[in-house]
Parts: C-alpha cells; sequence; structure tokens
C-alpha cells in the first residue's frame, strides 16, 4: 500500500502534526509512507522514523504549467492520502492527485473532516479528529529520541530565548529590549541565556548581547534538528508565539510563551509543559511580570 501525507509548513503547525504521523505510520506498518512538505521542513521529515520517503512541494502558481505537471506527478500512484494541511491549496491537490482515497477537507473526498466546529479547534484536537473520522483509532506518543539527541551540547544549565516571530506579523514579538532585561534576571539565577532564531534574528540577539554580554548568540546557526535537540537540554524556553517554541515544548523543555492579542493560545498555543502569559499590546509587557511567571 502506498500513502502519502501532506504538511507544507509552518513550523509550529509541522511539529504538532508529530503525533498524527506517528499515528499514520502506526496504522500503516507495512505501507510505503510518503510525506509531502516544504523545502524548510524536509531535512527534519528525513530523519524522522515515520516516512521512507520526503518529497518538497515548490509550491507553484497555477498558471505555471510545467511545476503543476511536477506536481501533479507527486501526487499521483497513492492508495491513500492524508491531508493534513487541509488549506484551500491543499484540497485542490485532491484534483491534481486524481481522486484517490482522501482524507480531508477537499470536495468529494472519501473521507471528509466535516466537523462544522473544525475551525474552533486547537490544532491538536482537530487533526485527531480528522484521523478518526478516516478510521484512526490509536494515536501513540511520538518517539523523539531522533530528536532530542541532536544538536550542540552546551554546558548546562542554560536557557533558551527566541524573540523572533513572522517577519509579517511583528505585533507578535515582545521588545528585543525586555528579553535584554530578562537575560540579565536569568544570568543572575545562574542560567545562561542562549539565543536562538534564523539569520535575520541576529539584529534582535545584538540587542540582548547589549544588555546581557554572557549571552550566546546561536541565531543563524541551528539546523530545525540542531535546535530540538537544543531545547531538549535546555532548562527553560521563553519566546514569542513562534514555531521553535513549539518545538521546545514538543521535545519536553518547560516553556513560557508570550501571545499578543494578535493570536488566540486556545486554538495556536503549544502543549506541553507550557506557561502562556497574554497581554494584548506585548510592549505593555515587564520584564518583572515574564520573570514572575518563569517556569
Amino acid at each position: 500500500m502506498k500513502v502519502l501525507v501532506i504538511k507544507l509548513g509552518a513550523l509550529g503547525d509541522f511539529v504538532l502534526a508529530f503525533r498524527p504521523f506517528a499515528a499514520i505510520r502506526a496504522h500503516h506498518l507495512a505501507a510505503e509512507i510518503t510525506l509531502l512538505t516544504t523545502a524548510p521542513f524536509a531535512g527534519l521529515a528525513r530523519h524522522s522514523p515515520w516516512f521512507d520517503r520526503v518529497l518538497v512541494d515548490e509550491r507553484p502558481a497555477w498558471w505555471d504549467l510545467a511545476g503543476l505537471r511536477r506536481l501533479r506527478q507527486s501526487l499521483r500512484g497513492y492508495d491513500f492520502v492524508y491531508d493534513l494541511q487541509t488549506s484551500g491549496r491543499s484540497g485542490r491537490y485532491f484534483r491534481l492527485a486524481g481522486g484517490p482515497a482522501w482524507s480531508g477537507i477537499a470536495r468529494g473526498a472519501s473521507h471528509p473532516h466535516a466537523n462544522p466546529a473544525r475551525n474552533r479547534m486547537h490544532t491538536i484536537e482537530r487533526q485527531r479528529d480528522q484521523l478518526t473520522a478516516a478510521g484512526l483509532a490509536s494515536f501513540p506518543a511520538p518517539d523523539l529520541s531522533w530528536l532530542t539527541a541532536a544538536g550542540p551540547q552546551l554546558p548546562p544549565p542554560y536557557a533558551v530565548l527566541v524573540p523572533g516571530a513572522a517577519p509579517h506579523r511583528p505585533e507578535k514579538r515582545w521588545p528585543a529590549e525586555r528579553f535584554g532585561e530578562l537575560a540579565r534576571q536569568l544570568q543572575g539565577r545562574g542560567l545562561r541565556p542562549v539565543v536562538v532564531g534564523a539569520g535575520a534574528d541576529r539584529k534582535l540577539a545584538a540587542v540582548i548581547q547589549g544588555a546581557c554580554p554572557e549571552t550566546l548568540d546561536l541565531t543563524g546557526h541551528t539546523s530545525l534538528l540542531d535546535l530540538g535537540g537544543l531545547l531538549a537540554r535546555a532548562a527553560l524556553a521563553v519566546g514569542n508565539d513562534t514555531g521553535p517554541m513549539h518545538l521546545a515544548a514538543a521535545v519536553g523543555c518547560p516553556c513560557l510563551v508570550l501571545f499578543s492579542g494578535a493570536s488566540d493560545p486556545v486554538l495556536t498555543a503549544p502543549r506541553g509543559r507550557v506557561t502562556v502569559l497574554r497581554e494584548k499590546h506585548l510592549a505593555d509587557l515587564s520584564a518583572e511580570r515574564v520573570a514572575r511567571a518563569l517556569p
């Protein structure tokens, strides 16, 4: 049997799909399972135990005929497809795939997720509900040992700071100056601050280092696999509502996640050893209040 799983991103959503990935693998032990994802997550997926093959969706424009032909080739030949992206775009893949047995929200799907409350459910409950409707009954905790053993081995104890967020969502960022104040307090407690993020977050790390020179800047220097192990060994992690905090929660790190009024933690918060601190405007959130809420 050949099974296709579609999960394109973003990082937080990809991490929240770890348990569904494990459930699909457990349900189809003898099947050849392929993941269709986007380039940022392909490397992480290839290290996981859930897939036999990983394909990259280049997300061609609908007028890019050559790109659509390549995408159609990637989607054809499967006995069952689990669309865990369940977006308007991935729903259109149902037709490109030739209409196979399909779990998702595409019109004509053989195993539709038709729960009218699906958009009011946290991603974890929504995906479990979708897979239950497709006949899955077991949802084992995913084995993440392949992830937690990875990454740089830093001298403990240390605390990870995640000051970045999606560039188009500045309202989801706690000011870097406040992260700097928090870094000084963490250093005073014997926890070395470690800043992680993309290369574009180096300016934020520089602000934090300016307030606390002992801070280690790893922005732009960790793959997602590296980041998983680094977070698994951290004493705690503090960050904005962004993908790395989902990864921290998944590997068991105690987390404090900062939410603005722009997002609803009931629907999107990481799950695990997680404390949520919410302020309508994050600029109004003091470092002292964050320090008091540390796990």
